[in-house]
């Protein structure tokens, strides 16, 4: 018998519901498990700088880049895993809301009695869900509502954990959707309007520093392929 192996995993939290859906497959196949941790992706490029180990580093393209060139990955080792919107979510069982134009995304902020997101300075999505404040001139207005989180992930687990009020409890998310979809107790209502749209490629890509560089890109590859496209896509990616 041999015994399994571990690949250590920096990601943004985007990537969590497809690594979680792969990893059986992955451990049986290769005898390899996989210890991932996931949040901000500004915070994993610090943790990956710090020292953490890390095999395989699922961060935005542009931050992948980055790291290539300081010598931090290997080269050529990058593969695209996908684009991911950001959207809006409702708990589960609340009533639906629009936010199909600006205006009625504005309106519905607005009527929101709490606002989670990720984390407004490390985090993709939340820097964006600031801008998108900012736009529409309710940043000041909407502070006390707002409810920032480490990551969208975290994000979204406090709102569907907070109390359900009958008729709806008003609350509202926004996020990457991949993080919505992964999410038990929230409902992804759509993307963030077309004015307001963030799409985010994500790549993944081996560390220079892997001890199992092997089994790294294997866990990339198979994240990559072809075979595993409408995985993706369920869990909130497109291509």
């Amino acid at each position: 018998m041999h015994t399994p192996h571990q690949l250590h995993l920096l990601s943004g939290g985007a990537a969590q519901g497809l690594v979680t859906h792969l990893q059986g497959s992955f451990k049986a196949q290769h005898l390899c498990s996989i210890s991932g941790t996931f949040s901000a992706v500004g915070m994993m490029k610090n943790a990956l700088l710090a020292g953490a180990p890390c095999d395989v580093i699922i961060l935005t393209d542009a931050l992948i880049a980055e790291l290539m060139e300081s010598g931090h990955l290997l080269p050529g080792s990058a593969k695209k895993v996908g684009v991911v919107k950001t959207g809006v979510a409702i708990k589960s069982g609340d009533p639906t809301v629009d936010i199909s134009t600006p205006e009625k995304l504005k309106a519905t902020l607005q009527a929101a009695k709490g606002i989670y997101f990720p984390d407004p300075i490390k985090a993709t999505a939340g820097i964006h869900v600031m801008k998108v404040l900012k736009a529409l001139a309710l940043d000041v207005e909407l502070a006390r509502k707002l409810h920032p989180h480490a990551n969208g992930a975290t994000a979204m687990k406090a709102m569907a954990d907070a109390e359900a009020i009958p008729g709806g409890s008003g609350l509202i998310g926004c996020t990457q959707i991949t993080e919505i979809v992964y999410t038990a107790g929230v409902d992804l209502v759509a993307p963030l309007p077309k004015e307001f749209e963030l799409a985010t490629t994500y790549t993944a890509a081996v560390c220079t520093k892997s001890t199992q560089p092997e089994s790294a890109a294997a866990l990339i590859a198979l994240m990559a392929s072809a075979d595993t496209a409408p995985l993706r896509l369920t869990c909130g990616f497109e291509a």
